[in-house]
């Protein structure tokens, strides 16, 4: 019977990835244990697929796309919102309604070494990302006296941090037993050939392969099982750095639910036609977000009887989903995306090394590919200036300072 480094031989042989046992005979006990360990837990034929796959990614033709109808937030009759206002706290009050947090990134970008939930914000006193997003589902829990299920997905990279930071925090005073963590899963690097990427001589570099993977990582952990036995109807989901995001918001939860849709969006106007925000779209007859290169200034300049544009409906990470929608994607794969980025690598004289440019591959899955298996989605468009303040650099449009302010002006002070 082979022994385990044996039959690593015969893998890295067979794909090409004889580099990742190069300084084998440079290791402790310990380390030759885990990279092999590593090495066994690779799917090769995967990962080689995806990268070969992703060289011949073609374009959608736009003569493919339909416009999707959409509601505008702002300029609903009074009528129909107080109609789905009624529906969604008819929802929430009944404990229908749970919520999903994307939060596998790290604080990387704005120069903090943690996981990006745990992030503060200077409000006097400080406030992390994370007790933001409590504080609304704590809100409607205390109101209506209802159990709601707050699910949170991390990484591999942050998954005992942010653990460790809720329990230091005493989970923010709500009950921790209506909070689930569980991680994604994750992927090995690739570089320009071909090759897995070490980021030490002894560790294979991975990383979380998207939000996409949302799906089966919540059965993976049991967690679907969970929504059946809380009886839960409704499962929203968001990610992490939005102050804005109320994930409770009745009347987007009353509007899924009039719509009859199993799926829905909160979506953003996109004010300049060439930015590269993605755009709802239908996409083969089914609802999708195509990407921007597809779209000429012709087609967004398009317009409906009403006036209204029909492709400048830019995607913000609010969902809603059915759990019967969630229950359905456990069993789809959904497709990988190639994104190009700059990372640290070990070389082949086995010293660390920080490119300046894009070096390694990376394949994620994303959420919002899962729309295309539905027939219909419901889309509310929202006003970025009362919904949306991401944080997500301290240079660009999307940093902490304005971040602040807006959550004073709009979420702390009109609560006072």
């Amino acid at each position: 019977m082979k022994n385990d480094l044996e039959r690593v031989k015969e893998i890295v042989s067979k794909y090409g990835q004889e580099h990742l046992i190069q300084f084998y005979g440079e290791l402790t006990d310990c380390q030759k244990s885990n990279l092999l360990k590593q090495i066994l837990s690779i799917n090769f034929e995967h990962i080689l697929h995806l990268y070969e796959k992703s060289k011949f990614d073609v374009l959608d033709s736009t003569e493919e796309m339909e416009p999707i109808p959409y509601m505008i937030k702002d300029e609903l009759p009074n009528s129909k919102q107080k109609s789905f206002t009624s529906l969604g706290l008819k929802a929430l009050k009944y404990g229908k309604v749970g919520v999903i947090t994307l939060a596998g990134g790290q604080g990387s970008r704005l120069g903090f070494n943690g996981p990006k939930g745990t992030y503060c914000l200077d409000l006097n006193p400080d406030i992390s990302l994370f007790e933001i997003l409590c504080r609304y589902i704590q809100n409607v829990a205390t109101k209506f006296k209802v159990n709601i299920p707050w699910y949170i997905m991390t990484s591999t990279n942050n998954h005992f941090d942010t653990i460790s930071f809720f329990e230091q925090n005493n989970f923010f005073g709500y009950d921790r037993n209506n909070i689930k963590f569980f991680p994604q899963d994750n992927l090995p690097v690739i570089d320009v050939n071909g090759k897995l990427v070490l980021s030490e001589i002894y560790k294979i570099n991975f990383a979380s392969n998207g939000n996409g993977n949302l799906f089966t990582s919540l059965d993976k952990a049991g967690l679907v099982k969970n929504m059946e036995r809380k009886k839960l109807d409704w499962l929203f989901v968001g990610g992490v750095d939005n102050v804005l995001l109320n994930p409770l918001d009745p009347i987007f939860i009353g509007y899924t639910i009039w719509s009859k849709c199993e799926v829905s969006s909160k979506t953003l106007f996109k004010e300049n036609p060439s930015d590269i925000s993605w755009v709802f779209a239908r996409k083969h007859g089914r609802p999708a977000i195509a990407d921007c290169e597809n779209f000429t200034n012709e087609l967004s300049k398009l317009t409906n009887e009403k006036g209204q544009y029909l492709y400048r409906e830019t995607n913000m990470l609010a969902h809603l989903f059915s759990l019967k929608a969630i229950k359905k994607m456990v069993n789809i794969d959904l497709p990988y995306h190639r994104a190009f980025r700059k990372n640290a690598f070990v070389n082949y004289e086995g010293m660390k090394q920080v490119p300046d440019k894009p070096n390694i591959y990376k394949f994620e899955q994303f959420v919002f590919d899962a729309f295309s298996y539905f027939n219909n989605i419901a889309l509310l468009r929202v006003d970025k200036e009362k919904e949306f303040a991401p944080i997500k650099d301290f240079n660009g449009p999307h940093n902490p300072e304005v971040a602040a302010q807006k959550y004073k002006d709009l979420v702390i002070n009109r609560a006072m």
